[in-house]
């Protein structure tokens, strides 16, 4: 059984009992969320969009972190500028707990 959620306008695919990381959410950590679904299946009925908007897809927040450091760099040929920056997004892990 899975279902398609959507979370921060992106779409990701989860299972009970599986944890999937998304973009940061304002939950804390131990809070519970509901995620919009989708797409719902369960091997061998398919929902979708309005079907599946009855589906609860529930999760608990694992932990909040910071994703892999991203580098960014400019430089201007013939000029000797160059700039170098650093960037890492903010993650949280979700635990999904029920598929109802």
């Amino acid at each position: 059984m899975f279902a398609i959620v959507e979370v921060g306008g992106k779409q990701y695919r989860v299972e009970e009992g599986r944890e999937v990381v998304v973009d940061r959410l304002s939950a804390a950590e131990g809070d519970t969320v509901e995620l919009r679904s989708l797409l719902f299946s369960d091997g061998s009925d398919l929902r979708l969009a309005g079907q599946a908007a009855e589906v609860k897809v529930t999760a608990r927040v694992v932990e909040h972190f910071r994703g892999p450091k991203i580098v960014i760099s400019r430089f201007k040929p013939k000029r000797g500028w160059r700039k170098k920056a650093g960037f890492r997004s903010g993650l949280t892990r979700l635990e999904v707990k029920k598929i109802a």
